[in-house]
Order: C-alpha cells, then sequence, then structure tokens
C-alpha cells in the first residue's frame, strides 16, 4: 500500500494540488494568486447546534414541513397527513440547485430552489416508533407520509430586507413517490418495465432515492435516484427472468422500508419488474410545473448519486454519475447529436452512448462503452437489446471490465480547468488483496478524492489522466494531504461537493459523527498549494449535502440532513433547528452569507 501512495504521489510532492489543477503548470504560476480562504474555522467536535466560521451568519430557509404551496398547513408534528405532506417540504432534504428567475433584476436574489429528498426515518418522523415498527411495522397512513415525503420539492424563493425567505408562488410544486413520470430512452417501453398496473411500460408513479444531481445547459433539473433498492422487500428472488438483476442490485437484501406490506409494488415476488422503473436519473423543468417529469433510460440504471452535466467543446453533452456503492463503478454518459445554445436540449438525454471507467496504475484512464452486441453484452451473457444493458447497466459494467471503486458519490467540474473531480466515500470491505493504485487503502474507512483530466478539456474523450488529490482521514492515522492540513480542516469521507464562482471546491462530509466530530462542509482552493479548511460544523447525528451558491457567490444554499439520527422523535440527540421541546430535529435548508455582504469564505 505504501508503494501505491508513494508512486502516485511522487510527482504531485513537488507541485502540490493547486499546480496539478493548473494542468502542471510550475510551482511559481501555484502561487501567483493569493488565497481567497482566510475565514476561521469552527470546532470540529459534535454538538447539538449548527456551528459557522465566524463572521458568517445563516438563515433556516425550509424546514420539513414547511408549507411551500398555496393551502399549506403549518408543520404539525403530531398530525401529519397525506394531504399535508403534499403541500408541504419534504424529509430529509440533499441536492440543491438554484435557478436564477429569467426577468429577476438581480439574479442572485431570486430564483427557484430545486431539493431532492433522499429518503424518511420513520424514529424521529413519528411519535410511537420504534426501530421494529421503522423497518417493518409502519402503518398504512405512516407509510402513506413516508411515501409522499420523498421525491423533490420546488420552490420559488427571494431575498429581501429579512434575508431569504419562499414565495408561495405559482412555480412551488411537489414532486413525490407517488407522481406520475414519463420515461423515454432506449428501455423505454421495454418489456421489462412493464408491470400489472402500467401494461405500456411508459407511466412510472413516483421518484425515491433521490440524492445529487445536475443542471443542464438548457436549464433543467437532473435528479439521480440512488438506493431503490432499499424499498423492495424480500426475500430476493430465487430465479425467474429477474432473479439475477435483483441479485446484482441487492433487492429484497438491504431493506429499510416495509412498504410492500400495503402496497403490492414494492414487493418484488408480485411485481419483479417494479425494481427496474427505479435507479434512473430525472429531468424535471423548474419554470413549468405542468410539464411532467421524465425518466432519461439512456443514461443508465445504478444507483446514481449525481447526474453532473456539461458540454463538451464539440458540443456533445456529456453525463458524469458514480453509483454509490463498495466495489461499484464511475459512469459517463455523451450524446450522439450535439447541442446549440438557447436550444432545449432533452432529447439529447435519450440518444447517446453509456460508458464506465477503467483505471490504469500508470496514471491513465480509458472509458469503456456499454452498447449491446460488443464484447460480452450479447445474448449469450443474457442482453438481448440496448434496453437489456441499460436495466442491468451494472452486470454490463463487470463484463467489460470496469474498475471497481470505494463508493463513488458526487462529481464536480473545475470550470477554469475542465478537471473532473470525483469524491470516493469509503469502501470498509477492500481488502489488501484488491489494492489498486486508484483505491489503495484496505479497508478504506475514510475515503478520498481524485482528479480526471479529459484532454483539451474534451469531456467526450476516451482517454483520460487521473491523479489522487487526497486520501481523507486524521493525518496521524494514515490521511494523506500533500499541502498539509489543521486539526480542523481535516476530513473523512467526503461526499457532495460544489465549485463556487471564485473557482473553489467545497467539500461535504457524510461520516465523521463515528469519530465524535461533526459532518461539516470542508473548503479547497483549486489552482494553488492549499490546506482544506473547515467552514461549517453541523448538528449532532446531522450529514452535510446539496451545497449551492447563487452566481454572485454571496449565498450558500447548504441542506443539512438527518439531524439526531440514530435516536428518536421523543428522545433525539438534537431538536436542530427549531429547539423546541415539543418538536422533533427538522432536516432544512439553510441560506448563508457573509456578516458584510460579501462573498462567502
Amino acid at each position: 500500500m505504501k508503494e501505491l501512495i508513494a508512486a502516485r504521489y511522487t510527482r504531485r510532492g513537488a507541485i502540490g494540488v493547486g499546480a496539478l489543477l493548473l494542468g502542471g503548470a510550475s510551482a511559481r504560476a501555484a502561487h501567483a494568486r493569493a488565497p481567497l480562504s482566510t475565514f476561521a474555522e469552527p470546532t470540529p467536535l459534535a454538538s447539538p447546534e449548527l456551528v459557522l466560521s465566524p463572521g458568517h451568519f445563516m438563515k433556516t430557509l425550509l424546514r420539513w414541513g414547511d408549507p411551500i404551496l398555496p393551502g399549506g398547513p403549518r408543520f404539525d408534528p403530531r398530525g401529519i397527513s397525506v394531504s399535508a405532506v403534499e403541500k408541504q417540504f419534504g424529509y430529509n432534504c440533499d441536492y440543491t440547485a438554484f435557478f436564477p428567475l429569467p426577468r429577476a433584476s438581480n439574479r442572485s436574489d431570486r430564483g427557484v430552489l430545486t431539493v431532492n429528498h433522499e429518503y424518511t426515518d420513520g424514529l424521529t418522523m413519528f411519535p410511537s416508533c420504534d426501530r421494529l415498527r421503522a423497518k417493518m411495522g409502519l402503518s398504512e397512513a405512516e407509510t402513506n407520509i413516508e411515501i409522499a415525503s420523498h421525491g423533490v420539492s420546488v420552490v420559488e424563493i427571494a431575498r429581501g430586507e429579512r434575508g431569504w425567505a419562499p414565495v408561495l408562488g405559482a412555480l412551488n410544486r411537489r414532486i413525490t413517490g407517488s407522481t406520475p413520470f414519463d420515461v423515454t430512452g432506449p428501455a423505454a417501453g421495454h418489456a421489462r418495465l412493464v408491470t400489472s398496473a402500467d401494461p405500456t411500460g411508459l407511466n412510472v408513479l413516483g421518484t425515491l432515492g433521490n440524492c445529487a444531481g445536475g443542471i443542464t445547459p438548457w436549464g433543467t433539473m437532473l435528479s439521480a435516484e440512488e438506493n431503490f433498492h432499499q424499498y423492495f422487500a424480500g426475500p430476493p428472488l430465487a430465479d425467474g427472468p429477474e432473479a439475477q438483476s435483483h441479485q446484482r442490485y441487492h433487492v429484497g437484501v438491504d431493506i429499510r422500508f416495509g412498504w410492500s406490506r400495503w402496497h403490492t409494488r414494492f414487493d418484488p415476488r408480485a411485481e419483479p419488474r417494479e425494481p427496474n422503473r427505479f435507479g434512473w436519473v430525472v429531468e424535471i423543468d423548474p419554470f413549468d410545473p405542468a410539464k411532467k417529469p421524465v425518466k432519461r433510460t439512456a443514461l443508465g440504471r445504478f444507483a446514481h448519486e449525481c447526474a453532473t452535466c456539461v458540454a463538451s467543446i464539440g458540443g456533445e453533452i456529456v453525463v458524469y454519475s458514480g453509483d454509490d456503492g463498495p466495489f461499484e463503478y464511475l459512469y459517463k454518459y455523451v450524446s450522439n447529436d450535439t447541442w446549440k445554445r438557447g436550444a432545449p436540449g432533452g432529447k439529447l438525454l435519450d440518444d447517446g452512448v453509456l460508458f464506465v471507467a477503467r483505471f490504469g496504475s500508470d496514471g491513465t484512464m480509458t472509458w469503456l462503452p456499454l452498447v449491446h452486441g460488443e464484447g460480452k453484452l450479447d445474448a449469450a451473457h443474457g442482453f438481448l437489446s440496448q434496453a437489456d444493458v441499460l436495466i442491468e447497466a451494472r452486470r454490463a459494467a463487470d463484463l467489460v471490465g470496469a474498475t471497481p471503486l470505494d463508493r463513488p458519490e458526487d462529481v464536480e467540474i473545475d470550470p477554469r480547468t475542465g478537471a473532473v473531480l470525483v469524491a470516493l466515500s469509503r469502501n470498509d470491505a477492500r481488502t489488501l488483496d484488491r489494492v489498486d493504485a486508484v483505491s489503495p487503502r484496505a479497508p478504506n474507512r475514510y475515503g478520498h478524492l481524485i482528479a480526471l483530466f479529459p484532454p483539451r478539456r474534451d469531456h467526450a474523450a476516451l482517454k483520460y489522466r487521473w491523479e489522487v488529490l487526497f486520501l481523507g482521514g486524521d493525518p496521524d492515522l494514515g490521511g494523506v494531504y500533500p499541502d498539509g492540513v489543521t486539526a480542523a480542516g481535516w476530513l473523512t469521507n467526503p461526499d457532495n461537493m460544489t465549485v463556487d464562482p471564485s473557482g473553489r471546491l467545497w467539500i461535504a462530509t457524510d461520516g465523521q459523527n463515528a469519530l465524535g466530530r461533526a459532518d461539516g462542509l470542508h473548503l479547497l482552493e483549486l489552482g494553488m498549494p492549499s490546506k482544506p479548511r473547515r467552514f461549517l460544523s453541523a448538528p449532532i447525528g446531522a450529514e452535510v449535502t446539496g451545497p449551492t451558491f447563487t452566481p454572485d457567490g454571496k449565498t450558500l444554499f447548504v441542506s443539512i440532513q438527518h439531524p439526531g439520527e440514530g435516536t428518536s422523535f421523543a428522545r433525539p440527540s438534537t431538536r436542530w433547528p427549531d429547539f423546541d421541546p415539543d418538536v422533533p430535529p427538522r432536516p432544512s435548508v439553510i441560506a448563508i452569507e457573509r456578516d458584510d455582504g460579501g462573498p462567502l469564505g
């Protein structure tokens, strides 16, 4: 392991993170501009409060249960109903995307915020829920509340004299676990998407497990369906046409919800093809509430962490996405046609090629096409069409020889250099015999960050270079930060990320609570030698997700997910953000600004 790390860090030790991300520039060039990140770091210790860097303040913008549609009732934690939830902000907020209103006088003061709601937790949602009932025994009413609390919230927001606030306007809507969706692309209408309730295979009810996402160049949101398998209660299928697929996606094994007790569509024995209708990338138009959301099957089916979208230099639309599981893969989609600025582009997400990454120990990588009829992706291996390849993208990636990674999570792109930054969160199951150059630790409990370098910023290219940027964790226990790190700044389990208008990388974490530290938001300067610096410490039990900036860089929206996780409605470890003895902790989106009104950080 030490030899592998040394091999990858030899060149980097001389030039630092910043110079590497400048595309191999000299160390002198990397030092050319002064650091922007001069803020003081908050405590890393876990506490019931959210703690920011001094000189900044936050406002809670949207809390679980806040009304976002006209007629939506005020939050009543002991009187939740489906009719209320469908007009309120959903549970466990994750990815956020800010879309400036086209006619706003200031594009950074008014816009539409879209927010994913990844999953629910009955323990902190319902007063009488215990661990057994949370997994298998919720009532029918509670189950329906959970389904309605999933999905996406679309909310108009504005910054006024009292700061940011939601606007109960015509653009607002809730997309839930029961909202009708269109299906497009090669798998649309395929027999493997047909169920007893939908003989066409074109009309799916709901979106689930929505984690991170992306924004298209034509101004729509991409929402990534991640851990869809946990909604389908077992036992796993032992035989039949979908048994192999269910096994590869852990359907009926890693069960979090007992919804099948009330809804047969979540029983894979009764509806073995229903799981095939989830695990896709969803496209939502934030400015047209009447427009039906769409599941884009050409982008492949797996536990999508994100759907980071970029127009390549040749005009092709490229979408990067990690499959968030141990020993899973990194993918990208490349459209066959090209996009013209100002034109709608949704159909470009229906006709293209899905690729998966293979990493070489020499710092090169290759994108392998997942195309029916090529190599082992043929009838002899169970693939009768391109739809089969996309429905079983994981098994297809296995067969072409992709590189298994340590839970690939968010992907972000440095707009100055075109570098593709990939968070690898952790992999406790990696053993010494499975260590390689891109995954150099066994077990990998703390995660790491890698950078990919497309040639000439061509994201449609098939050959890249790659480097490890840092290995997470306490530097005294194996964390490696080539440019150093502070006691508060070292981090574990990098997850969601964003690049701000100044070109700095913000990294949210998911896993530091296990070490007695708060999960947080850290900043890493790109373009110069840089130490990660802690900017925010979340309340105990909470994960930081979905950071996104307004165009002027003066407001940062952040989701605080599952505060008090692992405790209960009655006795939570925190009652953030209300701190009301009658109110449980509430997942919320916050708006962060600087005291003097300047850019963040």
